[in-house]
């Protein structure tokens, strides 16, 4: 049975040179999915993770991969993300001036549909789209690197977007992702959130991978 809260290391902070052997860790340890951060070095500062990265992802892991989508005009790059084997493709409102029909696109590749919006961008610039889309993503850092400063009043937007998804009926996953640990899920949980992406409270936590892993979950069931 699928767990009702996901946990999806974002694989940002991962050892690439053992790529392999961190998927078999992530699912072993009870990942539910695999994060991949794409960004172009125009919207966001960084520069990550081309289709040939999923495409090799996708190789090692049977786990869903979550990809977000941080890059100007995305819509030129759903389809290689989609043929690459992502499971979601999620896009920013800030960067899609037809956002209704690229999420329609996304869904057409076959791939679910997801929304993401950066911290100091209101929450209901994606209300529109609420009703359309299988995901929602609440930044809670600013994107563009690994490791960025945790910014505690997006708890009051999950829990915005939580009370209009719940108005409309909708089932979509709300996800945050930025400065996820044991300390900051349990505020984000009570507001709402039900997918919790990691990056470095998984990748380098002190006593391992999988231990990361297990704090998450044990901070979810007792939160």
């Amino acid at each position: 049975m699928p767990n009702q809260f996901i946990i999806a290391p974002s694989i940002l902070s991962a050892d690439f040179l053992q790529l392999g052997e961190v998927l078999g860790i992530c699912k072993s340890a009870g990942a539910d999915w695999i994060h991949v951060d794409v960004m172009d070095g125009h919207f966001v500062p960084n520069l990550t993770m081309g289709p040939f990265i999923v495409a090799a992802v996708k190789r090692g892991t049977d786990l869903p991969l979550d990809v977000h989508l941080m890059v100007e005009k995305p819509e030129n790059l759903i389809e290689a993300y989609a043929q690459a084997g992502a499971s979601r493709l999620t896009v920013h409102v800030e960067t899609c001036p037809h956002l209704h029909r690229t999420l329609h696109d996304i869904k057409a590749l076959g791939c679910k549909a997801g929304v993401t919006l950066n911290p100091g961008t209101p929450a209901a610039s994606i209300f529109p789209v609420l009703s359309f889309v299988d995901l929602v993503l609440v930044m809670s850092v600013d994107p563009g690197f690994s490791g960025g400063t945790y910014i505690p009043e997006m708890v009051n937007k999950v829990a915005e977007i939580r009370r209009k998804l719940d108005e409309i009926g909708s089932s979509a996953w709300l996800e945050v992702d930025g400065g996820i640990s044991p300390k900051t899920l349990p505020a984000m949980k009570a507001a709402g959130a039900n997918v919790f992406v990691s990056a470095t409270s998984i990748f380098t936590y002190p006593d391992g991978i999988a231990a990361g892993i297990a704090a998450l979950r044990d901070t979810i069931n007792n939160a």
